[in-house]
């Protein structure tokens, strides 16, 4: 489910905290840190998914608090719970890997009953939800978008919402992003993910060798970056685009299965969302005068894809 570029955002992230922290001492096993990373991502994640199914089922338990009442109302005797018997809902809730994901990271126990409550009662009162519920049938694209209606529009712009998923999750803000990316395609085809693999075997070979390779070979990329800086000065470049250089450099030099372009295409958009205005077109020059200077060397070597079967 995370894809290589949210790796490359993970690594690079973890590079710059410690290569401006103060002390190295958090940081000494850096291949475990970047492990928890991802699991603290994986846990953020499961709980988006939890806290959505809770919203949808909330439907019940209205209607039963509802008809419980001293002198229940005619409406409160016929709340309309369609909502909790949502087909993709039920999809997620029977799934194996959700049931295991849910006993690992245990979501129930971080849960906020009155803020769950509230997100429900504005999405009952929206448009759109009694749309949903007045149809009979269970149109499997208005089953997802009523989930996908309940994360994009009362979850992530609910400043309740946020500050109480920041509380619990340190790792938000540099998650939000590939948050919003991973749960609306999961809600999309829930069947297809496995929860207990949100990063496979390949991709966590790469994540760590990433890791790992650009750390080791930080004296030596850093050489073959300075000569290309011009009227720069090495030290007053921004860390942020000396590190996306460096994790670039690895990638041409290292990783034979990932195409030049691809790699030098990822570090221009991740410099220009992450660094500078100007640091795309900075990290393009860098790395594409590297990258020609050993083609001509012939110090490049990549896997012909064409010819690979």
């Amino acid at each position: 489910m995370i894809s290589r570029r949210n790796i490359r955002v993970k690594v690079m992230q973890l590079l710059y905290m410690i290569e401006s922290g103060d002390s190295p001492i958090p940081f000494k096993n850096p291949v475990s840190q970047l492990q928890k990373h991802l699991d603290q991502t994986s846990d953020l994640f499961v709980y988006l998914i939890y806290f959505i199914t809770e919203v949808a089922r909330y439907a019940e338990t209205s209607s039963a608090n509802r008809a419980a009442k001293n002198l229940p109302s005619k409406e409160d005797l016929n709340v309309n719970i369609k909502i909790a018997g949502n087909e993709i809902l039920w999809q997620i809730l029977e799934s194996a890997s959700y049931i295991k994901a849910i006993e690992q990271y245990k979501p129930a126990t971080k849960i906020d009953k009155d803020l769950l409550k509230k997100v429900y009662i504005d999405l009952t009162k929206s448009e759109k939800y009694l749309e949903y519920i007045q149809e009979l049938s269970r149109d499997k694209s208005k089953e997802k978008e009523i989930l996908k209606l309940i994360f994009t529009a009362y979850m992530l712009p609910n400043e309740d919402f946020i500050t109480h998923i920041e509380e619990l999750y340190s790792n938000w803000d540099d998650d939000a992003e590939m948050m919003d990316q991973l749960v609306l395609n999961y809600l999309h085809k829930p069947a297809s993910y496995d929860l207990q693999q949100m990063i496979g075997a390949e991709k966590w070979e790469f994540a760590k060798t990433l890791l790992s390779t650009t750390i080791d070979k930080k004296e030596y990329t850093a050489e073959l970056i300075k000569p290309k800086l011009k009227n720069w000065d090495a030290e007053r470049i921004a860390l942020l685009d000396m590190i996306l250089m460096r994790l670039g450099v690895c990638e041409l030099l290292y990783f034979e299965t990932i195409p030049t372009k691809v790699t030098i295409n990822e570090y221009i958009d991740l410099a220009k969302e992450y660094s500078t205005p100007q640091s795309g077109q900075f990290v393009n020059g860098i790395l594409d005068n590297i990258h020609k200077e050993f083609m001509d060397k012939g110090e490049i070597h990549k896997i012909n894809f064409k010819n690979k079967s």
